[in-house]
């Protein structure tokens, strides 16, 4: 298929548009649910922006963005400083601008992008430079790709946005992984953060108040959120499993949710679409979701760019960990923590930060079929 003088992997696009068309019309059963009009415009909207994206991105191709990485890692830094003195506060936590007529911009949603570019760029000239690096380099190598993650992975943190940081840990952990160092490094990661971990916990439960003194009230309550999931309890996560429950073997049929639960539009959409559609509708996006990410892995197994190996690997491993992530909250399975669908819940920043990705990965599938029709 062509896109004026690029070729594109069909199936790739063709999976996007689906998720296009199921997200569309799921919100407009959400905005149904809590009485907001113009939620299903908007986000048709930010595909039409997003596919504009993907476009520009192409013409301009990824060695652009690549080369220019670190400014976009500075840029970004900056931002997410100047979120914490100027963002707007939402439910306690300061993770947007707002901009008038037009709405709110996450910086911490392109933070993930950028961060994966630079990712690649520091791991391809490492491999470039040491062919056969010894203990020290590599160790040297991991150091300084801590600082890069570390400090942006803190201002996020301070918003306080633990999901985000999340995911910038899980991008540098498969980032790494693929990168060829030696595995002993990742056992001695699992066994340093197990360490603290355990130590947080262990804290935790045996003087709260001393948890709160070391660690802060802010802190707390989001370690006493995560650790109290498996009760299955709370408002937002009942009435979401009994909406997923009641939909049946074919659901209810669009904008018939047949229960309230608070954020259906973002965190719970998938709840949304179980109830409008059943069991059958979700396995379809199940298996529309496994196929996208299956794709994505042959397409990284098939070129023969290293760079485009690393950032593809990112992307992986960011939206495997979403996907199981808001899925498995939605169903009770693990905690909620705020993490939305990629490509099918509401929103600008997160929709066009996956659409950014979808341009890095458009132009790598080019490279992909022009290299196999030489």
């Amino acid at each position: 298929m062509k896109l004026r003088n690029y070729k594109v992997d069909k199936w790739l696009l063709i999976t996007v548009l689906l998720f296009c068309l199921i997200s569309v019309f799921t919100i407009g059963s959400a905005q149904e649910l809590i009485g907001v009009s113009d939620l299903m415009k908007r986000q048709v909207i930010w595909y039409l922006i997003g596919f504009g994206l993907i476009i520009l991105i192409m013409k301009i191709k990824n060695d652009f963005f690549i080369k220019y990485s670190w400014i976009f890692y500075i840029v970004s830094l900056v931002l997410l400083g100047l979120l914490l003195i100027f963002g707007s506060k939402v439910n306690g936590a300061r993770c947007w601008f707002s901009i008038p007529g037009i709405g709110t911009f996450q910086p911490s949603e392109f933070v993930k992008i950028i961060l994966i570019l630079t990712l690649a760029s520091m791991i391809n000239k490492f491999n470039d430079k040491y062919p056969n690096p010894s203990c020290f380099e590599e160790f040297i190598f991991i150091f300084k790709v801590l600082i890069v993650v570390m400090i942006p992975s803190i201002l996020t943190f301070l918003q306080p946005d633990t999901g985000v940081v999340l995911i910038y840990l899980l991008i540098t952990f498969v980032m790494l992984f693929i990168s060829g160092i030696r595995y002993r490094w990742f056992v001695i990661a699992f066994v340093i953060l197990g360490v603290a971990i355990g130590s947080v916990v262990f804290i935790y439960f045996y003087s709260q108040d001393l948890f709160i003194k070391v660690f802060g009230t802010s802190f707390f309550l989001r370690v006493d959120r995560l650790l109290d999931w498996s009760n299955s309890s709370g408002y937002q996560l009942e009435n979401g499993l009994a909406a997923i429950g009641s939909g049946g073997l074919l659901g209810y049929g669009l904008n018939n949710t047949p229960i309230y639960f608070p954020e259906p539009q973002t965190d719970f959409i998938f709840a949304v679409y179980a109830s409008n559609f059943g069991f059958v509708g979700s396995l379809f996006l199940l298996s529309l979701i496994a196929f996208f990410d299956i794709k994505l892995v042959c397409l990284a197994i098939k070129t023969n760019n290293n760079i485009n190996k690393y950032i593809i690997s990112g992307i992986i491993g960011m939206l495997i960990y979403q996907q199981v992530q808001n899925i498995g909250m939605t169903i009770g399975l693990l905690p909620i923590t705020g993490i939305t669908l990629p490509f099918i819940s509401y929103g600008g920043s997160s929709l066009l930060s996956y659409m950014l990705m979808l341009g890095f990965i458009f132009n790598i599938s080019n490279e992909v079929i022009r290299d196999k029709n030489k």
